[in-house]
């Protein structure tokens, strides 16, 4: 559960990295899955590859750490943060209203997270109607 009212969910299949934060204070947690999911996908060469499978149990412990954010950004650099969401709208319909953004980001450090997040939200808070 997260103690400040902006998150950011950094996800890939191997692990998923939580911050949540102020314009002063950030608090970090991390969760992976207990089983990594891979299933064993054909393609159309007749040649066997490997490919990520989605993990619900893995989601449902990401989108529980979310709990209380107020405005959530989930980013990744593959197709897992876009499967979270889809569970997020699925399983968690009250944590996925929160969900204010999705971007692709690589693998950033914990302080360049923040700092992205942190940017982030300062644009789109522009953005929102001021009140007079």
């Amino acid at each position: 559960m997260t103690k400040h009212f902006h998150a950011v969910v950094w996800i890939d299949h191997h692990a998923a990295r939580i911050l949540d934060f102020n314009a002063d204070d950030a608090n970090a947690d991390k969760v992976t899955p207990k089983e990594h999911a891979m299933r064993k996908h054909a393609q159309f060469s007749g040649r066997a590859s490997w490919r990520e499978s989605e993990d619900a149990a893995f989601f449902d412990e990401v989108a529980e750490k979310l709990a209380g954010a107020g405005e959530i950004l989930i980013v990744g650099p593959a197709n897992a943060k876009f499967g979270f969401l889809k569970r997020l709208q699925k399983k968690h319909a009250p944590i996925a209203e929160n969900v204010v953004g999705i971007e692709t980001v690589d693998h950033p450090t914990d302080g360049q997270l923040l700092n992205f997040a942190r940017a982030y939200f300062r644009k789109a808070d522009r953005m929102l109607p001021q009140v007079d």
